[in-house]
Formats: C-alpha cells, sequence, structure tokens
C-alpha cells in the first residue's frame, strides 16, 4: 500500500543517493587508482548518478501533484523556495548522470571527467540540503502536513494528572 502523501515517502530516496554518490565515486576513483578495471569500477557511481536523477524526478513530480493542497495552508514564498530548490536539483542531477555517464571513458578524458564528475557529487550534497531544509521548513515550521490531516488524526486529549502523579 502506497502512504498519502506519497511525496515525503519519495523525497528520502534523492536524499540517501545523494549522500552517498560521492562516496562511492571517491570509491572507484580509488579502486581505479589501485588497478581495477575503470569501466567496471566506475559503472556503480554510473549506477547511482541515475537512481538519483530518477528518484530525484519522482520526488519532483510527486510534490507538484500534491501542491495544490500544500498550498492552501504554507505561504506561496516558502512553497516556491522549495519547489525551485527542487527543481534545480532536479536539473543538476541529470546534469551530473550525463558527464558521470561520460566517465566510462578511457583515456585522459575519461579520468578527467571522473574527477569532475565526483566534484559534482559533492556539490550536489549542497543542493540536496538546500531542497531539504526549505521542504523541512514547510513542514515543520509552516504546518504543511496539516493539509493532509483529517479530523480523525487530532491528537487525542491528554489523561496525564498533573502534578506528576503516576501509575501506583
Amino acid at each position: 500500500m502506497l502512504p498519502n502523501p506519497l511525496h515525503p515517502a519519495i523525497v528520502h530516496f534523492p536524499i540517501v543517493l545523494a549522500l552517498l554518490l560521492p562516496l562511492f565515486s571517491l570509491g572507484a576513483l580509488w579502486a581505479i587508482r589501485r588497478g581495477a578495471q575503470f569501466r567496471r569500477a566506475w559503472l556503480v557511481p554510473v549506477a547511482l548518478s541515475a537512481a538519483l536523477a530518477l528518484s530525484s524526478w519522482v520526488a519532483v513530480e510527486t510534490g507538484e501533484s500534491q501542491e495544490d493542497r500544500v498550498e492552501r495552508v504554507v505561504p506561496d514564498q516558502a512553497l516556491d523556495a522549495h519547489e525551485d530548490a527542487a527543481e534545480l536539483f532536479l536539473t543538476m542531477s541529470v546534469v551530473l548522470l550525463g558527464v558521470t555517464t561520460v566517465g566510462l571513458m578511457g583515456g585522459a578524458l575519461g579520468r578527467s571527467v571522473r574527477v569532475a564528475a565526483t566534484l559534482g557529487a559533492a556539490v550536489l550534497v549542497v543542493a540536496v540540503f538546500r531542497v531539504g531544509h526549505t521542504g523541512g521548513q514547510l513542514v515543520y515550521r509552516y504546518n504543511a502536513a496539516s493539509a493532509f490531516a483529517s479530523p480523525a488524526d487530532a491528537p487525542l486529549a491528554s489523561t496525564r494528572v498533573s502534578g506528576g502523579d503516576h501509575e501506583r
């Protein structure tokens, strides 16, 4: 069964992949330097980069599909900041996928591109933090989740006895 809303569940994939990609890219560079066949070693960052671009696209799409409901409870400026950051991150992810794929080439060009792709992956970490921060503000500062809450979801009144009395 898919969660509703879907966007909050999906957004964790690009976050995790963006954090892992620079580490696996560095690992592939290290393995290549130690004598591993470069195409085989570099396939891991290419695959992670493809998964990152795909999951970023899905995150943007699910966010856009749920935007109408959320915009009723959060300020336009906050929603626009998150949307802009997410779209920029998606664009950067797709560009990085292209660059990372070129890293499968041999020779000096391939070596240079693999280093550039690793640096680009590190830059994406900064970008994903921006997307996550603006999304977190929507949820925790502007209570975006309330757009999906039903009256049955309201917290129950506290039954705690004042004065610190506990069960006896």
